[in-house]
């Protein structure tokens, strides 16, 4: 004689289910019929599991488990309700309902003997079957993120800037009426000669339309004769803005003072020259000096030393760029935002988001403004995004909203940040 019956079905097939109703409850209540009867429900860890998997896993012949085929909680507690029965779901492998099966079972026999064993005091005392707790699903798989690939983008970064000085504020004054133009940031944040050189006078916006006069650096440093602020058309618009105009030594040419400055740019020696004696010479007048170690190796065909020497400039370079974007130095535009005001420089910008080079290039106000209003956002989310674009780093910081965040990004443009984000 049997104390209690475990009726099992599986939640993977519906005939199971009906087999319940229609086979296995009259067969248990005709030769037990006062014995109680729980019903469970089994291979619970099915009904959140990938089924294409499953079945790849399953013996060649069996039948596949179709979405379909799983049967939500609703179906066994009708049927059990149906049946005036307890009802309970378990997962062998996940480990869940098999200790509330065999409790529960338990109760139910016990439950069951009261009218035959009134006085013993332990079985009043009994609890009828509990209700189970639901199943927690597995935490889904997180969302598989495509980072994109940062484009070359129409900017082209730091070298096509430097072959098309769009927004320039630095012009290099050479013997024969050549003249190189460059900007301030690029060259600060590559050579600390060229820090202190632009940090010898104020900002042109500091100085007055009378305070054209020429500062003497012969003797502040070779190759440099003078520096001045007055206005120059821009190379590419075509406007005049304020730039710096600095007098270089006789003994400096066009083609070694491109190079020099297509370094800072780049930290690349990009493309042979024709005698890097010159470039090296150059280099090393204006206190390039790594520039002057990548044309030794050249020189002494030991390029392959050029590469850490190319590495060990960015992460400067990229140190310098955020001392900068910190302390507004060499700032030549104002985002206003929502909370404030953040300093910021064209050439960067320019040089990593299309949505900024083209509103600098373009017919639009902000391109020869010194302030450009940006509502919807605010400083934090601003000037992480001024953080990627200067770096090509994303360092998420405790106050910046990642929605607020990904709303900027798109508005700029910048795919490869949301993804980050």
């Amino acid at each position: 004689r049997s104390d209690v019956v475990v009726l099992c079905f599986s939640l993977a097939n519906p005939n199971s289910l009906r087999h319940v109703k229609t086979m296995w409850y009259p067969e248990i209540k005709h030769f037990c019929p006062r014995t109680p009867i729980v019903l469970v429900g089994c291979q619970l860890d099915l009904r959140y599991a990938d089924l294409d998997a499953v079945n790849r896993a399953r013996r060649p012949l069996a039948k596949p488990i179709k979405p379909s085929d799983i049967l939500p909680p609703e179906r066994g507690h009708e049927v059990a309700q149906e049946l005036g029965v307890p009802y309970y779901e378990t997962s062998v492998v996940a480990q869940f309902g098999v200790k509330d099966v065999f409790d529960n079972a338990i109760r139910a026999a016990l439950v069951s003997r009261r009218h035959l064993q009134f006085w013993k005091s332990h079985l009043r005392k009994m609890q009828r079957p509990l209700l189970q707790a639901p199943f927690l699903p597995p935490k889904p798989p997180p969302p598989l993120i495509q980072v994109p690939d940062a484009p070359p983008g129409l900017g082209g970064g730091p070298a096509a800037l430097f072959q098309a000085p769009l927004c320039a504020d630095v012009v290099f004054q050479l013997q024969g009426g050549h003249r190189v133009f460059a900007h301030r940031v690029y060259l600060a944040t590559a050579c600390s000669r060229f820090y202190d050189l632009f940090a010898l006078e104020g900002p042109p916006e500091t100085l007055g339309e009378g305070d054209g006069g020429t500062r003497d650096l012969s003797s502040w440093g070779r190759g440099f004769l003078s520096l001045r602020w007055e206005p120059v058309a821009d190379p590419v618009a075509g406007r005049e803005r304020r730039m710096a105009v600095v007098a270089m030594d006789r003994g400096v040419r066009p083609e070694p003072l491109r190079a020099v400055l297509e370094y800072l740019y780049t930290g690349k020696l990009e493309r042979p020259h024709g005698d890097l004696r010159q470039v090296g010479a150059v280099a090393e007048l204006l206190e390039v000096f790594d520039l002057r170690m990548m044309v030794a190796n050249e020189l002494n065909q030991e390029s392959f030393m050029n590469q850490e020497i190319t590495k060990a400039f960015h992460v400067r370079r990229a140190n310098r760029v955020k001392e900068c974007l910190a302390k507004g130095v060499f700032a030549d535009v104002v985002f206003r935002v929502d909370d404030g005001a953040v300093p910021a420089h064209k050439p960067l910008l320019i040089a990593g988001c299309d949505w900024m080079r083209a509103m600098f290039r373009g017919g639009f106000r902000e391109s020869y403004a010194d302030e450009v209003s940006l509502p919807g956002t605010n400083c934090a989310c601003l000037r992480a995004v001024l953080d990627f674009l200067y770096t090509g780093v994303f360092t998420p910081t405790p106050d910046v909203d990642a929605m607020e965040l990904l709303i900027l990004t798109d508005r700029l443009c910048l795919p490869r940040l949301q993804a980050l984000t």
